[in-house]
C-alpha cells in the first residue's frame, strides 16, 4: 500500500528528471556511455573467433591451408606484438627496462585476442612505467609504447562499436596533455604525433564499421521487405480467388433459393411438413449467400467492380491462345480423354493456371513456343503447360514468382497438386492435377421432372 511517505521520494525525483537541462541529460548519456564501453566488465573473456573460409579467395584453397587460413588475423597479431619486442629490444639483455618497454606492450597487443578493453587498459597504464625505465628523449610514448598503444586501439576499435574508439582516444588524449603539462617536465612531448595517427586509424576502422553495419542493416531490412511482399501477395492472390469463388457459390446457392421455393408448386396438395422442409432451405440458402456475401465485403477493395461478364472457363481458352499469340508465343493446345462438364470453381482455376502459365512465358522467355495439354481423367483434370527456352534478343522480364504462389493456392483450395520447374532443355514446365468427384447417376424421379 502505497502512503505519502512513500509517494513524495517517487514524485521528487520525477519532477527533478523533468527539471535538469538538456545539456546535464547529455552528459549524463555520455558518462553512462563510457562507463558501459571501458569500465564495465572491461576484462571479460572475449575471444577473437576464427575467421570465415568462404570468401571468394579462401575457398580456393585447399582443405588443409584453408583451416590455417581461418586463424590470419590470430597470425597477424602475434606478428605485430613481435615487431613490438624487436623495436623494444636494444641489446641490453631482459633486463627491467625491457620488460617496461617490450615485454608489456607486446603482452598488451597479444591481450587483444582474449580482452580487448583490458588490453588498452594494460597499454595505458603501462605507459608511464615505460618511460621510467627507459627514457630517451620520447615523452610520454616510446616506441615501443607508441606502436603498442596504436595497435591496440585499433584492435579494440575493430571488436567493438564506433563509441568504444571515441571514448578510448579521448583517455588518451586526457593522458597526453596530463603528461605532457604536469609529468614532462619541459620535454618535447610526442601526445600530438600519436592523437593525430591515433584518429586516421580510428577513423578508418569506423567508417569501416559503420559502412558494414548500413549494408548488414540493408541486408536484413531486404528480407524482411520481401518477406512481407510475398506475404502481400499472397494475400492479394487469396482475395482474388475469395471474389472468384463467391461468384462460384453465389450463383450455386442462388439456384438452391429459387428452386426450393418453386418446389412445392410442382407437387399437388404436398404435405406441410414438405413445404416447411423447402421454405428452411431457401431460408438457409439466403442466409448463407447473405452471411457470404457480407464476409467477402470485409476482403473486396473499396475500388472493386464486380465483373459483369461470366467467369471464364476451359472452353474460353481457343481466345485465350489467340491472344498470347497475338502477343508473340506461339501456343497450340491437346485435349485428351472425354470432354465433360465440371465444377465451375474447378473450370475457373484451370483457366487462370493456364493464363498465368502463359503469361510467365510471355515475359520470362520471349520468343518462345508452349504447349497446353489438358486431360480429361477419372478421378479429375490433368493440366500442363510447358514452353521452350527463350529465343530472340529480346531480354526476359525479370518476376518475383508470384504467379507460381497464385497458381498454387489455387490448386491447394481444390485439394490437388503442382510442380513447376525448369526443363532440362532450358524451358520451364507447370503440371496440376485437379481432383473432381465422380457425379452421381441421375434417380429415376430426377429424369421423370
Amino acid at each position: 500500500m502505497l502512503t505519502t511517505a512513500s509517494v513524495l521520494p517517487l514524485t521528487v525525483l520525477y519532477v527533478t528528471e523533468m527539471n535538469r537541462t538538456p545539456e546535464y541529460r547529455l552528459a549524463a548519456g555520455a558518462l553512462s556511455g563510457l562507463r558501459e564501453d571501458l569500465f564495465h566488465d572491461a576484462f571479460a573473456y572475449r575471444p577473437l573467433p576464427r575467421r570465415r573460409t568462404d570468401g571468394p579467395l579462401t575457398r580456393r584453397l585447399p582443405g588443409r591451408i584453408r583451416d590455417y587460413a581461418a586463424w590470419t588475423p590470430h597470425a597477424a597479431v602475434v606478428a605485430l606484438a613481435l615487431f613490438t619486442l624487436l623495436l623494444a629490444y636494444g641489446g641490453e639483455g631482459l633486463g627491467p627496462a625491457f620488460v617496461a618497454t617490450g615485454l608489456i606492450p607486446a603482452a598488451a597487443v597479444v591481450m587483444t585476442l582474449l580482452r580487448p578493453v583490458g588490453a588498452w587498459w594494460l597499454s595505458l597504464a603501462s605507459t608511464p612505467f615505460g618511460v621510467v625505465a627507459d627514457y630517451a628523449g620520447d615523452w610520454p610514448w616510446t616506441p615501443s609504447g607508441f606502436l603498442s598503444h596504436l595497435a591496440v586501439m585499433t584492435l579494440v576499435a575493430l571488436r567493438t562499436r564506433p563509441r568504444t574508439a571515441a571514448w578510448m582516444w579521448v583517455l588518451t588524449a586526457a593522458y597526453g596533455l596530463f603528461a605532457g603539462v604536469v609529468l614532462s617536465g619541459g620535454y618535447m612531448s610526442n601526445t600530438p604525433e600519436m592523437l593525430f595517427v591515433a584518429a586516421l586509424l580510428l577513423l578508418v576502422v569506423t567508417v569501416r564499421q559503420v559502412r558494414r553495419e548500413a549494408k548488414e542493416e540493408v541486408a536484413a531490412q531486404q528480407t524482411v521487405t520481401a518477406v512481407e511482399r510475398d506475404k502481400r501477395t499472397l494475400l492479394e492472390e487469396r482475395t482474388t480467388i475469395a471474389r472468384e469463388l463467391h461468384d462460384v457459390v453465389a450463383h450455386h446457392m442462388s439456384v438452391v433459393a429459387i428452386q426450393a421455393e418453386a418446389a412445392p408448386y410442382r407437387v399437388e396438395n404436398p404435405p406441410p411438413e414438405l413445404e416447411r422442409a423447402f421454405v428452411t432451405i431457401r431460408e438457409n440458402a439466403v442466409a448463407a449467400l447473405t452471411e457470404l456475401r457480407r464476409i467477402l465485403g470485409v476482403v473486396r477493395a473499396e475500388d472493386y467492380q464486380a465483373p459483369d461478364a461470366p467467369q471464364p472457363v476451359l472452353g474460353d481458352l481457343d481466345s485465350l491462345l489467340d491472344n498470347v499469340r497475338d502477343a508473340g508465343l506461339e501456343a497450340e493446345k491437346t485435349i485428351t480423354g472425354a470432354v465433360r462438364p465440371l465444377p465451375q470453381g474447378v473450370e475457373l482455376s484451370a483457366y487462370r493456371i493456364v493464363q498465368e502459365a502463359l503469361s510467365n512465358a510471355l515475359r520470362h522467355a520471349p520468343g518462345a513456343s508452349a504447349k497446353v495439354e489438358i486431360s480429361y481423367v477419372l478421378g479429375g483434370l490433368g493440366l500442363r503447360i510447358v514452353n521452350t527456352p527463350p529465343r530472340g534478343l529480346v531480354k526476359p522480364s525479370p518476376g518475383a514468382g508470384h504467379g507460381i504462389t497464385g497458381m498454387r493456392e489455387r490448386v491447394t483450395m481444390l485439394n490437388g497438386e503442382i510442380t513447376a520447374e525448369p526443363t532440362e532443355e532450358g524451358g520451364y514446365e507447370v503440371t496440376a492435377f485437379i481432383p473432381v468427384a465422380a457425379a452421381e447417376p441421375a434417380t429415376a424421379s430426377e429424369e421423370t421432372s
